[in-house]
C-alpha cells in the first residue's frame, strides 16, 4: 500500500482537500490531531514531557495544558525540538499501526510539517497544497480569529513554498482562480494507476 503524505503551509487549505480525497475512499491520517491524542494518551510521552517541561505541562484532568507548552516552546527551537523530538516518534509508531487496520490501493498521511519533522522519509510520495500569501492570511483569520500580524507570524516560522515544493511529488495550486477537484482527480488516477502496477 503506497503512503502519501501531504503538507502545505497554514491556510493553504490542505485539510479542505483531505475532505476530498475521503469522499474518493482514502483513508486519511491527521498526523497534527494525532499528534495531540499521543500528548495526552500516551503514558510514556506524557512522563517524559513533564520530565522537560515541568508538571505545569498538563491541567489536573490530564489534559495538556495548551498555554503553558506554547509558552515553553513559542520564539525558541530548541525546546520545540525537544518536545517534537518526544511526540513524533510515537506518532510515527501510531501511523504504522493504523496503516494495518487500511485497505485500498493507498493512504493519506497530512501532516503541517512533515517535512522539517522528517516525517516525509517515511512516505512514498508527498502532495504539496500551495495557496498566495494573501489567501492564506485571509483563510486563517477567519478560521482562527485572530489578527494579520499573528498568521504572519505563524507564516514565518514555516518553510517558504517554494521550499516545500522541492520536495513534491505533486503540487496542488488551492489559489481562489484554480478549480481544485480536477487536479486532485489527476493526481488520484495517477496515484491508482502506479499502485496497481
Amino acid at each position: 500500500m503506497l503512503k502519501v503524505g501531504i503538507t502545505g503551509g497554514i491556510g493553504s487549505g490542505k485539510s479542505t482537500i483531505c475532505k476530498v480525497f475521503k469522499q474518493l475512499g482514502i483513508a486519511v491520517y491527521d498526523a497534527d490531531a494525532r499528534g495531540k491524542a499521543v500528548l495526552e494518551e500516551n503514558e510514556d510521552v506524557k512522563e517524559k514531557v513533564v520530565e522537560a517541561f515541568g508538571i505545569g505541562a498538563y491541567n489536573e484532568n490530564g489534559s495538556v495544558n495548551r498555554l503553558f507548552l506554547a509558552e515553553q516552546v513559542f520564539s525558541k527551537p530548541d525546546a520545540l525540538e525537544k518536545l517534537n523530538g518526544l511526540v513524533h516518534p510515537a506518532v510515527r509508531v501510531d501511523f504504522e499501526s493504523w496503516i494495518d487496520e487500511q485497505t485500498g490501493a493507498y493512504v493519506i498521511k497530512e501532516a503541517a510539517i512533515l517535512i522539517e519533522s522528517g516525517a516525509y522519509k517515511e512516505v512514498d510520495e508527498i502532495i504539496v497544497v500551495n495557496a498566495n500569501e494573501e489567501s492564506r492570511i485571509r483563510r486563517v483569520m477567519n478560521r482562527d480569529q485572530v489578527e494579520e500580524s499573528k498568521v504572519r507570524e505563524r507564516m514565518n516560522a514555516q518553510l517558504s513554498d517554494a521550499e516545500r515544493a522541492s520536495y513534491a511529488s505533486h503540487i496542488i495550486d488551492n489559489n481562489d482562480d484554480q478549480l481544485v477537484i480536477p487536479q486532485i482527480l489527476r493526481i488520484h488516477e495517477d496515484i491508482i494507476s502506479r499502485s496497481n502496477s
